[in-house]
């Protein structure tokens, strides 16, 4: 792992404010890990906010939701921030944000509702994970496996990035009880909250709460990219997930901070997952900030509000390690949008590649233990048999490979292609 510079200043401290609701909302049929969704509403048909608009085909997906209310414009492909394009339904905001009946807020006690119940309403309320891989929640809930441990993932050790930051700090309560309903799923009685030190503000806010819990604060060092389940999982158990498999495998399941707060507001207000926070920020950002953004909110809406001091280079959904460069301002928020950063020509610079000179940077920054060189010229040959060989799907896509390779190779990216090849 390494020390990354962290550039969380510009928003770590500025509390989450509500971006105005869009005038359109452009909101994909896939936001998820798994089947894409269909549509179940029809172009001139009048929705409400958090009214369910596209259902599942299988078990892995995720149904999604209208995040205003108004009426159905068009149902098109529409840009996507990670598949390029998908099919997507656009909503003309009728300006009132009119709630559908069955989002209202209710008393409910997580002591009496049942594990299945609170599964069956994360699967309704489209709840994945939003730390950025996007897996459904449902089935995290209900492991194939007994486990014994649920780590709740507040690291977000990728630089610029605080929206968990902040709703660790604003939301402690809220996130807690979403932990409890977790824990009534999986049985599981070792709870541990990662935490990186570089949040002192969050680590004294759960620590004030959990005096009658029986849950551990796990306080590490700020180091990328820890985040990643697998690499917690072995940091706080030492544990390590075997290649190939899942960490329900070694007996233990980790929810992100902001998934379990999605989990509180379904479970105790009825709300399907149709808003989340964000962090604008870079240094194209007059004013970065954090954001709580309605899905399907184009991003150049969350650019305007947030004002800039020159053109953006280059434009990143998510951090600038693991995030993805968009080629258009049009593409929308979606369930996993964590972060926007705008990127001056300097930092965006792409620099020429050189050759590989064998000096094994990759290999001993590489946090799964994988010789990305080798793939990167399995990748290049096309011997997509040898990237398998070479283990490429177990590749998180941390971008470490890239960062340290003194050659400027486009590791990460080959390996990408890699994954797809061998997944064919």
């Amino acid at each position: 792992m390494v020390r990354l510079e962290e550039n969380k200043h510009g928003t770590e401290n500025k509390t989450i404010e509500t971006l105005p609701l869009p005038v359109k909302a452009y909101i994909p049929l896939s936001q998820h890990l798994g089947k894409i969704c269909v549509a179940q509403v029809k172009v001139a048909d009048t929705v409400l906010t958090g009214q369910k608009i596209a259902g599942v085909q299988t078990h892995v997906s995720s149904p999604v939701h209208a995040s205003i209310s108004g009426k159905i414009s068009s149902i098109q492909d529409w840009p996507h921030p990670v598949l390029g394009m998908c099919k997507a339904i656009v909503i003309e905001s009728d300006g009132l944000d009119k709630l559908f009946s069955a989002t209202q807020t209710t008393n409910i006690s997580p002591n009496k509702i049942t594990p299945e119940e609170i599964r069956k309403i994360v699967f309704e309320a489209g709840i994945v994970g939003m730390g950025g891989a996007s897996f459904p929640s449902h089935i995290k809930l209900a492991p194939p496996k007994p486990v014994d441990t649920l780590i709740v993932n507040g690291a977000e050790c990728e630089p610029y990035l605080t929206c968990d930051h902040r709703l660790m700090i604003e939301r402690t309560e809220e996130i807690l009880k979403g932990i409890e309903l977790a824990q009534r799923c999986l049985e599981v009685k070792n709870i541990i909250i990662a935490i990186e030190d570089n949040k002192p503000e969050a680590i004294k806010k759960f620590d004030g709460l959990i005096l009658n819990k029986q849950y551990t604060i796990r306080v590490l060092k700020s180091q990328y990219p820890q985040g990643g389940e697998k690499q917690l999982i072995k940091k706080i158990l030492r544990k390590e997930v075997p290649s190939g498999k899942l960490p329900f495998d070694v007996g233990v399941v980790v929810h992100n901070v902001s998934t379990l707060f999605a989990i509180y507001e379904a479970v105790y207000k009825n709300k399907p997952l149709y808003e989340r926070v964000v962090t604008v920020t870079g240094s194209c950002v007059s004013n970065p900030k954090n954001l709580l953004v309605r899905i399907g909110t184009p991003i150049k809406e969350l650019i305007a509000y947030c004002g800039l001091k020159e053109e953006p280079a280059k434009i990143i959904i998510g951090g600038p390690m693991m995030g993805i460069a968009q080629y258009t301002d049009a593409v929308p928020v979606i369930k996993c949008t964590s972060g926007l950063v705008l990127m001056n020509e300097k930092e965006a610079l792409v620099q020429e590649e050189e050759f590989c000179i064998r000096c094994g940077a990759c290999v001993r920054a590489c946090p799964m233990g994988l010789m990305p060189c080798l793939i990167n010229l399995a990748s290049e040959k096309e011997i997509w048999t040898e990237a398998k060989a070479y283990n490429a799907l177990d590749c998180i896509e941390c971008g470490l490979c890239n960062y340290v390779c003194p050659a400027d190779r486009n590791l990460t990216q080959s390996i990408k292609r890699a994954k797809l090849e061998v997944n064919k």
